[in-house]
């Protein structure tokens, strides 16, 4: 859920010359006219006319405990977010970020900005049948902001102070202060009936069929295995054009795999009909041979204007052995990213060079103008280099090579106290320099293998161990790890999210997206310059200056993005002709796709 701080723009009351904030509208935008009209059809990039029927069947990796998606303990079945809950307003997916009118009819943001209110459609109906009401939307944001649920809505919505129900219709949220995002992040809230929770605390609230507002409800389920949603006959929206076109399977089912080969081929093998595939030898190796050639298996590649934001090999800083960044650094210099996309990779990747990889946040040069002007007063508290130097990610590329990079790393690791003893490296205190890589797929030990024996020259020692994904997730909750995988998605105008990334605040927090555990009072500063630019041009600058500071910390080993999303699927499925342009394959998929006649 990312939300982009800058002042927002209603169109049609632009063109009126007219008071945004003293009129309730059906539409937003963030600093620019949104593209659909009041009443608008449908959206883009669906097919209107799109077939209902027929049934997708999608594979889950792992396993899953529970149906409420909204708690920090447990893995949620795969789809009951997308399927069975709604929002007040509905995002597009071909503009940086606009807002329709949905579950709220409107949304009056105060003059004072201190507060937004919202009307609820009269039609809109949870899967019981009964009215979405302002009940509902307060038991709803009550609830998520508790300690009950996941943390992550207690960080992004701190700055909401309380929601008031006006009338059966209409809800009020009050605000700490002014927010630039707080109305479009309150607009994101999902929305489920408070009969659902009843009496029960909400984190005892697992296995209960989920009461929402969605085009589909859970018909059965095996917990770990598979679950199934049907499409509900009476759902409320299927005529608006925040819906027509959308969703148009009658059911969708759910199959879980623990191994990726195994998933492989039950995908060749017809079990399920879809696949997005993130493993780059699989896509140039497996995904080839006769069901391809004959059309049986359709194979693409569609290309995407996604924010990459960052993915890499993540340093749990709240282990000593990390605290130096020089020792950081030295360990990021010996892994060989042209050898792996060359031998492993089958060149299909790009370098991640920034924490906004493929879009204009992305930091380039040396820092001058507005970003100069905005990073001096944090002079004394930053590296010289972020002033002198661009940062660039390690490379092997001529006239270096991995000789250079080894030279210079075990030169920055003496100079952290280093030395080498029986062939390993330990400090002053005896400590080894040893640790290890935790895995929620065996895929990934090809790529981490060679980067340990990369370190191994310099007398560090690198394991890795891949652990079940249920557990994996937890040990990423608790900080139980000295490195992993994990990638930091963004999007096309940041906002909040970003304290749960970054933030001093969230670093001790279980559960929150800062498992770096980054504690900078740079980076906080820099993170409320984002969350309170007033207009596109102070948030690029801001993130640009974040993106840098970021960089310079030798936080992770930077890994790769690619331009275009890879998927496969059976040949009865079709797509709408035009492609959104920021979007998640999955998601997509879920809400355009059809099974044709």
């Amino acid at each position: 859920m990312t939300i982009k701080p800058l002042l927002y723009v209603l169109g049609a009351l632009l063109t009126w010359g007219l008071s945004a904030s003293s009129i309730a509208a059906p539409a937003m935008a963030l600093g620019y006219t949104p593209k659909y009209s009041t009443g608008f059809s449908h959206f883009d990039y669906v097919n209107p006319k799109a077939p209902k029927g027929g049934e997708l069947v999608l594979s889950g990796f792992g396993n899953y405990d529970g149906l409420n998606p909204f708690l920090l303990k447990g893995i949620a079945a795969s789809g009951v977010s997308e399927l069975v809950f709604e929002t007040l307003m509905e995002q597009s997916l071909d503009e940086p970020f606009s807002l329709y009118a949905h579950l709220a009819e409107d949304i009056q943001l105060a003059q004072d900005k201190l507060s937004v209110t919202f009307r609820l459609n009269t039609k809109a109906r949870f899967s019981d049948g009964t009215p979405v009401t302002a009940e509902d939307v307060k038991f709803s944001f009550d609830t998520l902001k508790s300690e009950q649920a996941h943390p992550l809505y207690r960080f992004m919505w701190s700055d909401i102070k309380q929601a008031v129900v006006v009338d059966a219709r209409t809800v009020r949220f009050e605000f700490n202060k002014v927010n630039p995002e707080l109305h479009l992040i309150t607009a994101q809230i999902p929305i489920f009936s408070k009969k659902w929770v009843g009496n029960k605390s909400f984190e005892k609230v697992v296995t209960e069929l989920p009461v929402g507002s969605g085009p589909y409800v859970v018909d059965k389920y095996d917990l770990g295995k598979n679950i199934t949603y049907k499409r509900n006959p009476a759902y409320w929206a299927r005529d608006l054009g925040t819906r027509r076109g959308m969703f148009n399977f009658d059911r969708i089912t759910f199959k879980y795999y623990n191994d990726d080969t195994v998933q492989l081929q039950a995908f060749k093998a017809g079990e399920f009909d879809f696949i997005h595939v993130l493993n780059s030898k699989q896509w140039a190796s497996n995904y080839v041979g006769p069901l391809f050639d004959n059309g049986s298996i359709k194979r693409e590649e569609l290309a995407h204007r996604n924010n990459a934001g960052m993915q890499g090999f993540v340093f749990n800083l709240r282990r000593p052995l990390f605290k130096d960044k020089r020792t950081r650094k030295a360990i990021a210099l010996v892994f060989d990213f042209e050898w792996s996309n060359k031998n492993l990779f089958y060149n299909q990747y790009k370098r991640n060079n920034s924490y906004f990889s493929n879009s204009e946040l992305a930091s380039s040069g040396l820092p001058k103008g507005d970003e100069l002007a905005l990073l001096k007063p944090f002079s004394s508290k930053l590296p010289p280099e972020v002033f002198a130097a661009e940062w660039q990610a390690p490379t092997t590329i001529a006239p270096g090579g991995l000789r250079d990079n080894l030279r210079e790393a075990k030169e920055l690791l003496a100079r952290a106290g280093w030395k080498l003893k029986q062939g390993i490296l330990q400090n002053a205190q005896g400590e080894k320099l040893e640790f290890e890589i935790l895995l929620a797929q065996k895929a990934f030990g090809r790529i981490v293998e060679p980067f340990a024996q990369n370190l191994t020259k310099l007398g560090v020692k690198l394991t890795y161990r891949t652990v079940d994904v249920a557990l994996y997730q937890r040990r990423i909750d608790t900080r139980d790890f000295d490195m992993v995988v994990s990638s930091f998605g963004q999007s096309q105008s940041p906002g909040n999210e970003q304290i749960n990334y970054w933030h001093s605040s969230t670093a001790d927090q279980e559960g929150s997206n800062n498992i770096i555990g980054i504690k900078d009072p740079v980076v906080d500063a820099l993170i409320e310059k984002i969350i309170y630019a007033s207009d596109r041009a102070q948030l690029v600058t801001a993130t640009h200056a974040l993106d840098r500071v970021l960089l310079n910390g030798e936080y992770l080993v930077p890994n790769w993005y690619t331009p275009v999303h890879r998927v496969a699927y059976q040949k009865n499925l079709a797509y709408p002709a035009k492609l959104p342009l920021y979007y998640s394959p999955e998601t997509w998929m879920l809400r355009t796709w059809w099974v044709k006649p």
